[in-house]
């Protein structure tokens, strides 16, 4: 199935209530189980990541299937090995194909004894849950964040608590502090300093949680009230201080001319008419952004070089090829080098007459292309238009809301092809 999307026939006026942040859900699930808290967390995210972590995690089985849900099965990993028992974790072909050897290794050096159940370094596991030593370990700092902060989130419950060593350039820090302070809201004692981030043995004490909304979700809004200069968009649920790196993107697409006003309930979007003449980004602190920014700044044709985009050729597809493919059926021709540099220097092709933007089982994929319609005479089709529940459940009825028309059409073979 495809979506085609028209863009609304008047100005845009509408105030979306966010998902909450996934991030932040996902961390405080799993810290709330450690510290056998009887409280709920309160307004967490509707998506596949945090549905798929509460049914684990309130469930009775010893095997589990994470689907796609990344996060997921790197907190589940770190948290089952510290869990008595034997248990199994597995999720959909793609995640047989993401990466988990530097987690496991890193676990297993910390007393942990965790197997492969078909190929070496990838998922499905077999974990064997019990009392952990913890210790001394380094990590490349240019791993995964969600790696570091699955040690991170039992490293108090380890007899010796866990001094860990991130080597090199340190991506994704914004990640990490979530995890820090979340962990320290929790009763956690945790310092960062130079290279090394150490965790002392200790219990987590329980604490009541409210989960702020989602500013990466937040940022397809500000992709909206780029491209249409007549908007005036009110997000609920930000706040200012965030907890979440992401936070960032509202100073960021300042430059795009997007101003955000904050007020009691969230923000309130409006255009300045000031659009800066390149973007030039190192996203290393918000890697979950750069699709929003590379969609946006190819349709309002401003030029960009975005760095610090290594950990995209890891996450739920090759998002660095993928941007290029669908970009370039828009008529943007995009280039990339050293693993983590995208680049746009206006260079145009002939675009597909009736473009189907492929989502290469990636949620960020549909959630950034979508607002292509406001620029696009013929609108614009999302192919697989379900994949945004891994994130923003409500992405397309928040759409409709705010005026863009929605109808389902037949799905072409040709968005089958996945780099």
């Amino acid at each position: 199935m495809n979506y085609q999307l028209k863009a609304p026939d008047s100005a845009i006026r509408t105030t979306v209530k966010l998902p909450a942040s996934k991030s932040i859900s996902n961390r405080a699930l799993i810290l709330n189980a450690l510290s056998d808290s009887p409280y709920d967390v309160e307004n967490l995210s509707d998506c596949d990541d945090t549905n798929l972590m509460v049914k684990a995690l309130s469930s009775n089985d010893r095997d589990f299937d994470v689907g796609a849900a990344g996060t997921t099965m790197r907190f589940l990993t770190a948290f089952l090995s510290k869990v008595a028992g034997e248990w199994t974790i597995t999720g959909s072909e793609r995640m047989k194909n993401r990466p988990i050897k530097v987690l496991v290794d890193a676990l297993n050096a910390l007393g942990a004894r965790i197997e492969y159940l078909e190929r070496e370094g990838y998922p499905p596991l077999r974990i064997f849950g019990s009392a952990l030593r913890g210790g001394e370990i380094s990590l490349p700092g240019n791993v995964s964040s969600q790696y570091i902060s699955a040690l991170l989130m039992i490293a108090p419950l380890t007899e010796q608590g866990v001094a860990l060593r991130l080597e090199g350039t340190v991506i994704s820090r914004p990640y990490i502090h979530i995890t820090l302070r979340l962990m320290e809201r929790y009763g956690a004692s945790a310092s960062w300093t130079g290279h090394t981030i150490r965790v002392l043995p200790g219990a987590y004490q329980p604490v009541r949680l409210t989960v702020e909304s989602d500013w990466s979700a937040a940022s397809y809004w500000y992709e909206i009230l780029a491209l249409s200069r007549t908007a005036e968009i009110e997000l609920l649920g930000l706040r200012e201080n965030s907890l979440q790196g992401d936070a960032a993107g509202a100073r960021l697409f300042a430059r795009l001319g997007v101003s955000t006003a904050y007020t009691s309930r969230g923000v309130v979007l409006r255009h300045t008419g000031t659009v800066c003449e390149r973007l030039v980004h190192d996203f290393v602190n918000e890697p979950d952004l750069a699709q929003t920014f590379a969609v946006t700044c190819a349709l309002l044709n401003i030029p960009f070089r975005f760095a610090g985009l290594r950990s995209l050729r890891i996450k739920e597809t090759d998002r660095i090829e993928a941007l290029k493919r669908e970009l370039r059926k828009l008529g943007y021709v995009l280039t990339d080098r050293d693993d983590s540099i995208l680049e746009w220097n206006g260079e145009r092709g002939e675009p597909e007459p009736r473009p189907v933007i492929a989502t290469y089982e990636d949620h960020r994929m549909a959630l950034s292309f979508a607002p292509a319609a406001l620029v696009r005479p013929g609108g614009i089709a999302i192919a697989h238009p379900q994949v945004v529940s891994k994130s923003y459940p409500r992405y397309w009825e928040d759409l409709k809301a705010a005026g863009f028309s929605i109808k389902e059409s037949a799905l072409s073979c040709s968005t089958l092809n996945i780099p």
